[in-house]
């Protein structure tokens, strides 16, 4: 027996279909199958000569455009020439002005430039040189140095760049390649093409370039003979070029569909000029062209996609093969399907009707053993069926609910409806009931559509769960937060308050002690002017050292004061231009130490919002130590700018600090240095953190013993603390 079914196994051939009907289906396969494959193969040779067709139209089209694109170059040296013809000899500042107003660089960005080079006998060399310096271009070094018949220096090059500049007295005319190309254009008087060369513009740099030459005779001549070229020879006009920017711009898009290879195979071993566009291992089509261009011979090689893609009408013709292979055996499995259909429809009904009897099974033991109370509503949204789960959470018997309205088990307020539908028939809501012993319940109602059987009044599926205990515990969760903002609350008023008495009692104190240190100070200087005289050199040096303590205690009390006023003033809010005023300070150190060299480098242009005052006085402190720290160091530099993150900072290369004490850095009167190496009371950086902070930023310090120190501070704003 089937076990899923629990009907009687079938074998899926057990109705045998007759011998001659099998022996028609399989002729008919067989016939089927040779009309595709020759209707196939025809198409298929088709399509491959329609796309060679269009590949060698491709190569030629490319082939006329490279050939364009060298005659565009050409004719931008004819205009060269046309310039010398009208003008016997054109200045530098005629050629520059001639060359930007053809926008040689936007037009042909392959092209470094259009440039002039001299036919100079070795004889007039040297007044060349004089004639250029004298023309105020300085000196005119030829490259590569040697003394040689003839030399061809480059003497204008534009557009007038860095690079077109370090050419200018090149000697093209010693160069084999170059001298090549130069010397068969003024022996033809025809433009020429040289061969690969190394560019004196890319450097060390290997790119594959090239330079087309144009003679140039003497006021403007034309002479017919080789030996009459030679002696009006002037000079040529030349246009350097990259072959690989030169293809790219004047091909475009058309390397994406192929791949193009050009050689110059004019000498018995061939050079590779530009290798580019799309690769693939096994293309479908590859073709050769060659090129004659200016006395040189190049060779195009192409190669095509692979033939998925180079012939796209096979993909078309793939899918009509597959079509007709099966129809081919669709038709072959007309007569076997034909015979099966009977068995197969009575298998087919009898495993739906197990599978509904299933589904059933699954849908009652959802239903009766779920913790989740569920109802079955009909149309009029009265209670056709309910689970255990429901029926315990009203805390009544099933049968007591069925027939009753869903509606009238919760308690509604006047108006208030539960059939809220949301647009595809499910909805959820939040209700109360009061169950039979008084107490109240809340719970979370989903309602959805179902359909039910044939015959049978069933609309929808009623889902409750009971949410009364995490609604309570919702409630306490609020009512505790409540008491911990008013218990923050309370203890921020307590703090503030601790603080403000802090402050006004270090402000008195240091005011209330001034008076006995006055006294102090007064008496100890009447007695030593009066009675020095009568006290031995110990009694003097104590003398001494009780006014110096009193001096310093008097400093202290300064900087408690001022460290107390930073908190009691009101903030200023204006734009402080940083910059400024850390350069101010720098000035007004060197006017204090005019012998100190140090490297001061401020970042220009720093602006923020703050109270300039407490600003001036931050950059102040920060500026002073990193003075005060490089005493010992030559050179001694001090930055002031603003990080990557966002961070200003102020850096030095002095003594610097121990990382391990970073955190006493901020305190007030901590030091890391005794008073005998670097003076001081200890408060600048306290100070620096109060203004920071007031400032609503941060602040940070690194460091390294004898490698300097680094102050890291943030201003996002100022508040008013």
């Amino acid at each position: 027996m089937d076990d899923r079914a629990g009907l009687p196994k079938e074998s899926p051939w057990s109705r045998v279909v007759p011998r001659g009907s099998h022996l028609l289906a399989f002729g008919v396969l067989i016939a089927s199958l040779l009309l595709v494959s020759w209707t196939w193969s025809n198409a298929r040779a088709r399509e491959m000569r329609a796309a060679h067709a269009q590949f060698e139209a491709d190569t030629d089209e490319i082939d006329g455009i490279v050939r364009e694109r060298l005659a565009q170059y050409e004719l931008i040296t004819r205009g060269g020439v046309s310039l010398f013809a009208s003008v016997a000899r054109p200045t530098p500042r005629q050629w520059q002005s001639y060359v930007e107003g053809m926008g040689i660089a936007d037009r042909y960005p392959a092209i470094l430039g259009l440039g002039f080079a001299g036919y100079v006998p070795n004889s007039r060399l040297p007044d060349l040189q004089l004639e250029w310096r004298d023309s105020g271009y300085g000196l005119l070094n030829i490259r590569p140095r040697g003394v040689r018949a003839y030399y061809g220096p480059v003497l204008y090059l534009e557009p007038r760049r860095p690079e077109n500049v370090a050419a200018i007295g090149y000697d093209m005319y010693g160069e084999p390649v170059r001298h090549a190309a130069m010397e068969s254009a003024l022996e033809t008087g025809r433009p020429r093409i040289s061969g690969p060369v190394q560019l004196v513009q890319d450097g060390p740099a290997r790119r594959a370039s090239v330079q087309i030459y144009l003679p140039i005779y003497r006021a403007g001549d034309q002479p017919i003979t080789p030996s009459a070229r030679r002696e009006a020879m002037q000079g040529w006009i030349y246009v350097p070029f990259h072959v690989k920017e030169m293809v790219e711009t004047a091909l475009a898009g058309r390397l994406s569909t192929m791949h193009v290879r050009i050689s110059d195979v004019s000498e018995p071993v061939s050079a590779l000029l530009y290798d580019g566009g799309r690769r693939d291992a096994d293309p479908a089509f590859t073709r050769s062209t060659t090129l004659d261009v200016y006395g040189r011979r190049w060779r195009l090689d192409f190669a095509s996609p692979p033939v998925t893609e180079a012939v796209p009408g096979l993909r078309t013709l793939q899918g009509t093969l597959a079509l007709g292979l099966i129809a081919a055996l669709l038709l072959y499995g007309v007569a076997f399907t034909l015979a099966r259909t009977g068995t197969r429809a009575r298998e087919i009904a009898g495993r739906l009707t197990e599978e509904f009897r299933r589904s059933e099974l699954r849908f009652r033991a959802a239903m009766q053993y779920s913790a989740i109370g569920k109802a079955l509503v009909d149309s009029r949204d009265c209670i056709v069926d309910v689970n255990p789960a429901f029926a315990a959470m009203f805390g009544r018997r099933a049968d007591a609910l069925i027939g009753l309205p869903f509606e009238s088990l919760f308690d509604l307020r006047e108006g208030e409806s539960l059939a809220r539908n949301d647009g595809d028939g499910v909805w959820r809501a939040m209700r109360r009931f009061q169950r039979p012993d008084g107490t109240t319940r809340h719970v979370h109602l989903t309602y959805s559509p179902i359909p039910g059987n044939i015959g049978q009044d069933v609309s929808g599926l009623l889902q409750m769960e009971d949410v009364t205990e995490r609604l309570l515990a919702e409630a306490r969760v609020h009512a505790l937060n409540r008491t911990l903002e008013a218990r923050v609350a309370l203890r921020t008023r307590e703090l503030m308050r601790a603080n403000q008495e802090l402050e006004s009692f270090a402000y008195s104190v240091s005011h209330d002690l001034r008076a006995p240190l006055r006294a102090i100070d007064g008496f100890s200087r009447i007695l030593a002017e009066r009675y020095a005289d009568r006290l031995d050199d110990p009694g003097r040096d104590y003398l001494s050292r009780v006014r110096r303590a009193a001096t310093r205690m008097g400093e202290l009390i300064d900087s408690m004061l001022q460290l107390a006023r930073l908190s009691r003033s009101a903030l200023k809010v204006e734009m402080v231009d940083l910059s400024r005023v850390a350069t101010e300070l720098v000035e007004e150190l060197h006017v204090s130490e005019p012998t100190r060299q140090v490297d001061a480098r401020i970042q220009p242009g720093l602006e923020v919002e703050g109270d300039a005052t407490l600003l001036r006085n931050l950059l102040q402190n920060l500026i002073g130590n990193a003075w005060k720290f490089t005493r010992d160091r030559e050179p001694a530099v001090i930055e002031f700018g603003m990080a990557p993150s966002g961070e200003y900072f102020v850096r030095d290369n002095g003594a610097g600090f121990s990382q391990d004490y970073v955190d006493k850095l901020f305190r007030p009167f901590q030091r890391l240095h005794t008073e005998e190496h670097f003076a001081g009371h200890g408060i600048g950086l306290a100070t620096v953190r109060r203004i920071v902070e007031r400032h609503g930023g941060t602040i940070r310090a690194e460091g390294e013993v004898g490698e300097g120190a680094t102050f890291y501070f943030t201003l996002p704003g100022a508040t008013d603390l």
